[in-house]
């Protein structure tokens, strides 16, 4: 059954449709009475940012955290260019998403915010679909959502300004999406990998985002083998609790670890393209065999060539090699039983020092990571801080772990740490940010978080510099002062903001301070103040 709708109620039931709850934006010209309708109409929730950037990043975690399709909405010109560098950390993360994106009347070329939008989008790497004509309007909807699951990315929708009044007869249309491609291994090539795997005798299996799912069944090959068990960055938690699981493989692995990993002679990769990181720029696939196994072919072959490669699913591929195994009789390498999990998963603690009016870093990360909350999301910015949070601080499971480092961008976190908190609004989101990324794109957004209620912690790493920057002139003897700011109190500003905030300066201070957040009420900022000459390097 149709009925008349103006375009914009149409746009806003085709998003009811898709089994969108809420939608994250800010309203101008081209967007305002869809939202309006999603939110009246459609009992929809609309999130509004204060940026437009802003509201594809907390879409883009949200997407994450709920598994759902994240959707934005902005409007058109200025508005959407102020979004490239959210919508190209999206396609670097493969997220699915939609936004809904208005664009200027087709009849005004010379409208003062005309701008070419497919070819903006283009540059960013994101899908463009375009709005063809008011008839068309649930049709191009369904198309923008297909594609967002099917592709991986965010896909704009451009909707003509000129197009909202009009009258339409609504019809459904809901492309259904099979989202789990199988692809079962087998052949000469499939042989070839349970051989290498059959021979090893310190084989190691590794898990990267593409394969959170196969968690069962990566964990029944490694038991199988007597193999360790390792992920990259995005996978960070899928094998919590697991005896013989060393965390994450490359240059954030323990000292320990890392030898492990130079030792063993078999890696079997799943769901993991071997970023260089990963890899250590290729030092650690050195003198191994390498077996890759992803659905996605584009994954295989762009950091290195394996001796090996299955364009295939994650946990039917595990399962094949395990019953193939078994058929063969074929020994457990027996590797795990040589292993002291307690060393290869310990990062070193070196000698605290402790300027006088700073906090030692590595002390205080050690202590927030047992005294926050245990089921927490964790969030964290891009900067010098970064690796010694993604090494000490441990988050649930790959989902409640958000890194905002797709495009290596700063300043993104917090807009993610509020998408992740509307998607489990009851669990707590740690963000740990430094004083550059909070400034650059905290600070505008940490009201949102107050007026949505949040149980937000933010912990601001504060050396007053941007410290990447700062170590390399420090490096070559130069003067770091350009790198170094005066930047206001960040506690006093969350305060200002209506949330809370505490700094920190000391042991001391720090105990004070976490005490008080056990009472938070909404969200509540710890400053930590830290001697730009004493934060540990990046271990990338």
């Amino acid at each position: 059954m149709s009925r008349q709708f103006h375009v914009y109620q149409s746009i806003a039931r085709a998003a009811q449709e898709h089994n969108v709850e809420t939608m994250f934006g800010l309203m101008g010209d081209a967007n305002l009475f869809m939202v309006d309708s999603f939110v009246r109409e459609c009992g929809g929730r609309f999130v509004p940012a204060a940026h437009e950037g802003s509201s594809i990043l907390m879409a883009l975690a949200y997407a994450h955290v709920s598994g759902k399709v994240g959707v934005a909405t902005v409007t058109h010109g200025p508005a959407l260019t102020n979004c490239a560098t959210a919508l190209t950390e999206g396609v670097r993360g493969h997220v699915p998403m939609v936004v809904l994106a208005g664009d200027t009347p087709v009849d005004n070329p010379r409208h003062l915010q005309s701008l070419d939008q497919r070819e903006m989008v283009k540059m960013t790497g994101a899908g463009f679909e375009q709005m063809r004509a008011p008839e068309t309007v649930t049709k191009d909807v369904a198309r923008a959502f297909y594609r967002a699951q099917v592709e991986r990315r965010p896909i704009v929708l451009n909707m003509p300004a000129d197009f909202m009044w009009q009258e339409v007869e609504h019809q459904s249309h809901v492309l259904d999406v099979f989202t789990a491609p199988g692809g079962v291994a087998e052949g000469d090539i499939l042989d070839k990998a349970i051989g290498m795997i059959a021979s090893a005798r310190r084989p190691l299996i590794l898990a990267g985002g593409g394969a959170v799912k196969a968690r069962d069944q990566l964990i029944a090959l490694a038991d199988r083998l007597e193999a360790p068990l390792a992920t990259t960055l995005k996978a960070k938690g899928l094998f919590n609790d697991h005896p013989y699981n060393i965390d994450i493989f490359g240059t954030l692995s323990t000292p320990a670890a890392y030898e492990l990993i130079a030792m063993s002679d078999c890696i079997v990769c799943f769901g993991t393209a071997l970023h260089d990181f990963t890899t250590d720029r290729g030092k650690l696939m050195k003198d191994k065999r390498i077996v890759q196994v992803d659905v996605e072919p584009t994954a295989i072959g762009g950091g290195l060539h394996p001796d090996a490669a299955l364009v295939a699913d994650a946990a039917q591929t595990a399962e094949t090699i395990v019953y193939w195994l078994n058929e063969a009789e074929v020994p457990a390498s027996g590797f795990t039983r040589e292993l002291d999990i307690t060393t290869l998963t310990q990062h070193p603690i070196s000698a605290e020092k402790q300027a006088d009016g700073f906090v030692n870093y590595v002390y205080a990360l050690e202590r927030l990571e047992s005294a926050l909350p245990k089921d927490r999301i964790l969030v964290s910015d891009g900067g010098r801080f970064m690796t010694e949070v993604w090494c000490r601080l441990s988050a649930p499971d790959p989902q409640s772990f958000v890194p905002t480092v797709n495009f290596g961008a700063i300043g993104l976190g917090l807009q993610e740490a509020i998408g992740a908190g509307v998607a489990a609004p009851d669990r707590p989101v740690v963000l740990f940010t430094g004083d550059g990324g909070f400034m650059m794109g905290g600070i505008n957004e940490f009201n949102t978080a107050v007026r949505l209620g949040l149980d937000l912690i933010v912990v601001v790493a504060n050396d007053s510099a941007y410290g990447a920057e700062h170590i390399q002139f420090i490096d070559r003897k130069m003067d770091p002062s350009l790198t170094e700011f005066h930047w206001p109190s960040f506690a006093e500003t969350a305060i200002a903001l209506g949330g809370d905030g505490e700094v920190v300066r000391s042991k001391a201070e720090l105990e004070v301070a976490l005490a008080s957040l056990e009472a938070r009420k909404g969200p509540f900022l710890l400053e930590l103040r830290l001697d730009p000459h004493d934060v540990p390097r990046m271990r990338v």
